[in-house]
């Protein structure tokens, strides 16, 4: 993705104290539109957009929705994941909204979520303008160890999904751990090239990968079914609900895609609206995940597994390499999200230490690959690791973070005739807090429970 040009009017990312400033500018607040003073060296047309949007938002977590509709039956996991899709697409149309008055009212054109975070508190009502540097920094967190929990799954999904085309090629059974600590040094080699742009192949590559092994699953799941809508449960049991709802926030939210893309738009406000890149983006990517989490379920019922991969017969070449191509798209991925998470932990530390150097950086992500490989292998099962990091963090930035900045933003506007603007974002702040609560409970239980 191109990086906006250094003519750009954006918020340094270590402050925003220079937000005061920009209103004395000779642009008038009222009359000042981003979009139209936005440079950019390659922006995005609309089409350009949505592909990128659709190319971020098929990833691995739909491989699970076969195993999140195990737990909520067949209708209620079609209905449910409708209802997850329209709170996800609220939430994310309603802090685009934000971000573009904050655009408006800071004379700026680009803004990141914890830009936005800040610039919400900091000119927002006075009894939380203190807070925006903390509210900052908190979203920073939220973010790193949101990607930084989805790099552990990957290496479980990669350690895994080797581990099951060796065992039925050699007979060879080793635990899961084994693999997942073979995957340390190729994972810190991998972590060493030097930025983004070198990985540009890779994630051609993995793009490619990713397609395969999809299609290939789709061909099993449409070719084989085995039951009927009839024969498997059509609701499930009220505890099971937060691990469907933990892997469908998983796969859902597209906060962490959403900014990169609109902030590289040649027209940003076409991204929003009825018949916008968000809701034509999200309209596929539930059509696609339904159909996937529904005939995944209808055709191995309760013997379906946390990756949909995995139930294919895998004495079979074709499904074998299903499980390769997944393997290998998940490496691409694991690049790419592992970036985010240098990228917030370099610009922390670099300051400290008493000169910084490309070997001290260069520590640091071996330092960082070493604890995501970790966690991978204290939990080494996808589903309750998976549904954790849904539970925990994509229900936190996905849910309640712009549910919380479209609250402080209608603080002193108003929240319309009886309130009800008000009502609606307290009942989806309850919603995302229990979504975190329940979720998080759950999946810790089912890792328990695998230990034991």
């Amino acid at each position: 993705m191109d990086e906006p040009t250094k003519s750009t009017t954006t918020i340094e990312e270590h402050s925003i104290a220079n937000l005061s400033n920009k209103r004395n500018a000779v642009v008038q607040e009222d009359s000042f539109d981003p979009f139209s003073v936005r440079q950019l060296q390659h922006p995005l047309t609309n089409n350009e957009a949505l592909a990128h949007f659709l190319k971020a938002s098929f990833g691995t977590g739909m491989l699970s929705l076969p195993y999140a509709f195990k737990h909520a039956g067949l209708t209620e996991g079609l209905i449910l994941t409708i209802f997850t899709a329209a709170i996800c697409t609220h939430c994310t149309h309603k802090l685009l909204e934000c971000t573009h008055l904050l655009y408006r009212r800071n004379k700026v054109t680009v803004l990141t979520l914890p830009q936005v975070g800040e610039a919400a508190f900091a000119t927002g009502p006075a009894w939380v303008k203190k807070y925006a540097t903390a509210m900052r920094v908190f979203i920073k967190l939220a973010i790193f160890f949101t990607y930084f929990g989805t790099c552990s799954v990957y290496t479980v999904i990669i350690a895994t999904n080797f581990s099951k085309v060796i065992f039925y090629q050699t007979g060879t059974n080793i635990n899961i751990r084994f693999y997942i600590c073979a995957l340390l040094l190729p994972l810190i080699l991998l972590s060493w090239v030097p930025n983004l742009k070198m990985l540009a192949p890779l994630s051609v590559l993995a793009n490619i990968f990713i397609g395969c092994g999809l299609g290939i699953s789709f061909y099993y799941m449409l070719t084989t079914l085995r039951n009927s809508p009839t024969d498997l449960p059509q609701t499930g049991p009220i505890e099971e609900l937060p691990i469907f709802f933990s892997i469908t926030i998983f796969s859902l939210d597209v906060i962490g895609v959403i900014f990169p893309i609109e902030n590289n738009m040649r027209r940003p406000d076409h991204f929003i609206g009825w018949f916008g890149v968000l809701h034509r983006g999200m309209i596929i990517v539930t059509t696609v995940y339904i159909f996937l989490g529904f005939f995944g379920y209808l055709n191995y019922g309760e013997l379906t597994e946390d990756n949909i991969t995995y139930n294919l017969p895998q004495y079979d070449i074709a499904a074998q390499m299903a499980n390769i191509f997944i393997a290998l798209a998940m490496i691409g991925s694991f690049a790419l999200q592992f970036f985010v998470c240098l990228e917030i932990v370099w610009n922390a530390l670099k300051d400290r230490f008493f000169q910084t150097s490309l070997l001290n950086e260069y520590i640091v992500r071996t330092l960082l690959v070493i604890s995501v490989v970790a966690v991978a292998v204290a939990v080494p099962k996808i589903g309750p690791l998976l549904g954790l990091i849904g539970a925990l963090c994509f229900a936190l930035i996905g849910l309640v973070i712009p549910m919380v900045v479209e609250l402080i933003i209608s603080w002193d506007i108003g929240f319309g005739r009886y309130n009800l603007k008000l009502v609606k974002i307290i009942l989806l702040l309850l919603f995302g807090m229990m979504a975190i609560f329940f979720g998080s409970l759950t999946n810790v239980q089912a890792i328990l429970k695998a230990y034991m």
